[in-house]
């Protein structure tokens, strides 16, 4: 918020070109763009990713795009039987007629599976709505985060292509955000697991033995049997 009120302000005092910034349009609210990008979820957690300078590095070396913010928001959402349903986060670009905010939901296996505008300014609201009327946003289902997702705004005139390119830039950085700071975690969280098992099944072996001999007979014959075991 603090962001979108400093664009703004410094856009109305840049030049009287750029005065004609008009109010926001707001398309859908956080909650319903949430629940209708995660259809068949139940419950709703907050996942909150701060990417380490490792992997902001690595997302501006693979497609030129420096995450700046703090951390990012994920709306995880789960079915009855707890499993994940999929995860939404919003995105916002600020242009020269206005800031778009666009929410992006992303599969467990990082594929994009829907994509809304949720806020437009009401000059830019004529150009995106003929991008949503044409059904590019349905468009990015399915792609992952090294697709390409600067095509497909079509022919007609140049705003909407323009907007077409930020809004498909968009989607492509929250699945990239995603990759990064919950897949390749998991990923390298469940190596790690499958690496230390067998030591930990080693020393919970001896542990179960520790106190199999703590609570049982101290006789020979007994730790004989439970040595050789």
């Amino acid at each position: 918020m603090t962001r979108r009120l400093a664009f703004l302000l410094c856009a109305l005092a840049a030049a009287p070109a750029l005065a004609h910034i008009t109010p926001p349009v707001l398309l859908v609210s956080d909650r319903d763009a949430v629940a209708g990008l995660l259809a068949g979820a139940k419950r709703y957690f907050v996942r909150e990713v701060r990417l380490t300078p490792a992997e902001r590095q690595g997302i501006q070396k693979d497609t030129g795009w420096a995450p700046d913010e703090d951390f990012y928001r994920f709306y995880i959402g789960r079915d009855e039987g707890q499993h994940d349903v999929g995860a939404v986060t919003f995105l916002t670009e600020y242009t020269i007629h206005g800031p778009v905010r666009v929410a992006v939901a992303l599969a467990p296996d990082g594929k994009v599976k829907g994509a809304a505008v949720a806020e437009v300014s009401e000059e830019t609201y004529p150009w995106v709505k003929t991008l949503i009327d044409r059904g590019f946003l349905a468009s990015f289902a399915g792609r992952d985060a090294h697709a390409s997702f600067t095509g497909g705004a079509g022919g007609g005139s140049s705003m909407p292509r323009f907007y077409g390119e930020i809004i498909g830039g968009l989607v492509q950085r929250a699945a990239l955000l995603y990759e990064a700071g919950v897949l390749k975690r998991e990923h390298r969280a469940l190596h790690c697991i499958r690496v230390l098992e067998p030591q930990l099944e080693l020393v919970a072996t001896r542990v179960l033995r520790e106190e199999w001999r703590a609570s049982t007979c101290r006789c020979v014959h007994c730790h004989l049997q439970m040595d050789e075991s």
